[in-house]
């Protein structure tokens, strides 16, 4: 089966008629898509290898992270995963980010140990960035370590276990901080830990007193927001730690209230039948800033790409409707190993700006108006009748304006890159 795009005068015909049906409810179609593009999503490099890094001595497993499928071609060093991030780029709409975690570091084969990490170690990585014209954000990697191997870092009992962590986290602000003042943008750079118990704990609060401590020694200097910005993410549980998770959400709720760190939120880290975006305006109500992880979870924190589901249009609306987006930094957090690891970042960043796009071709006030009246009736009707608006014919034109593939035909460039890069990897 050949995909190939529309023709592009069947493109713009499509979109005038679906601008004039938006227009009608009132919407300005043209002024969402230039709101749109003002949304930066930070891809994440650990799709691109299934979370392995490129370390110069075999890392440990575990650590609640465990990427599933063995689908060939994926990068085995920073230049294969740079060239595969254009790739993705390249059919992706809109001017994007990239999410680094330290275990990618270019070491020259030398063995550096975590805590001993530099922004040297990275330069390579912030120049095709800054040629790339991309932002980048950047998360200490607090697992896969021979001193993780315990299930616990930031909160061990072990002092020299902790101190190793906080070295490294330390130095992983740095270096995010050395990224955000080299690119020009803020870094925000996420703390993540695995630290938990597979079985029921009998002390919980004393890992919890150790995790607070071994924070405020990680953020005790102040780092220029314009270069760096904290965040701090939470989890539910964990592969080995499926009964109890040091840093839960209400703990670093309040760790981020008390001591004015971005809150990351992580769309597969809480109960299955809880959603994200129900979170955001409590939130917001109590931190200036805050981190998503968008991610979609199937029965538990598997990862699976992000699709355009009843979840993730949920979670764009949440932004979109109370004009949040220059206070949610957006990034994604899958690794399925199952499939083409290209066709995975297209799919799941194109899926995460449909559903952007989705809410801002929403009537908001008038639909505000009708709940504030409470017109109900009124309200569910008019949700129900824009899912079938034309809203395919919006996305079409943006990624025409935008120069990317419209409708599937990027799937054949993803074959063809397939054929001729993925392939020839051992």
């Amino acid at each position: 089966m050949q995909l190939t795009a529309p023709d592009d005068a069947l493109v713009q015909t499509a979109y005038e008629t679906a601008k004039a049906r938006y227009a009608a409810l009132g919407v300005d179609v043209d002024q969402a898509m230039a709101r749109l593009r003002g949304i930066a999503i930070s891809l994440h490099c650990w799709q691109g290898d299934d979370v392995g890094g490129f370390e110069a001595v075999d890392s440990a497993s575990g650590g609640g992270i465990q990427a599933t499928g063995n689908y060939p071609g994926k990068a085995r060093n920073a230049d294969e995963l740079r060239q595969d991030v254009e790739m993705a780029l390249g059919l992706i709409p809109g001017k994007h980010r990239f999410n680094l975690h330290a275990m990618y570091a270019e070491t020259g084969g030398k063995r550096v140990e975590r805590n001993a990490l530099e922004p040297a170690h990275f330069s390579g990585w912030i120049d095709w960035a800054k040629a790339q014209g991309l932002g980048m954000d950047f998360n200490p990697s607090c697992f896969a370590h021979p001193m993780a191997d315990s299930g616990f870092t930031l909160s061990s009992y072990d002092k020299g276990v902790r101190d190793f962590w906080i070295e490294h986290c330390i130095a992983s602000r740095k270096i995010g901080a050395a990224m955000g003042e080299a690119l020009g943008s803020p870094c925000v750079t996420n703390v993540w830990i695995p630290d938990g118990y597979k079985d029921v704990p009998v002390d919980r609060l004393t890992p919890r007193t150790l995790l607070r401590e071994s924070l405020d020694a990680v953020f005790a200097e102040k780092l220029d927001p314009a270069h760096n910005l904290d965040a701090v993410e939470a989890k539910l549980f964990g592969i080995g730690s499926e009964s109890y998770v040091v840093g839960s959400h209400e703990f670093y709720l309040g760790y981020a209230i008390a001591n004015n760190t971005l809150l990351c939120l992580d769309a597969g880290h809480f109960h299955p039948t809880e959603t994200i975006a129900d979170k955001l305006s409590s939130v917001l109500t109590y931190v200036d800033e805050v981190l998503l992880h968008v991610s979609r979870g199937v029965r538990w924190d598997s990862d699976h790409v992000v699709i355009l589901n009843d979840d993730t249009r949920a979670i764009a609306e949440e932004i979109i409707r109370p004009g949040f987006e220059k206070r949610v930094h957006m990034g994604l957090d899958f690794f399925d190993a199952s499939i083409n690891r290209i066709g995975a970042w297209a799919t799941g960043t194109r899926a995460t700006i449909k559903a952007l796009l989705l809410a801002m071709l929403e009537p908001t006030a008038a639909l505000a108006a009708l709940e504030r009246e409470g017109d109900f009736t009124a309200r569910l009707a008019l949700l129900e009748e824009l899912k079938t608006l034309p809203f395919g014919a919006v996305w079409d034109q943006y990624c025409l304006e935008q120069e990317v593939p419209v409708g599937p035909a990027w799937i054949q460039e993803v074959k063809a890159y397939e054929a001729k890069v993925l392939s020839r990897r051992g």
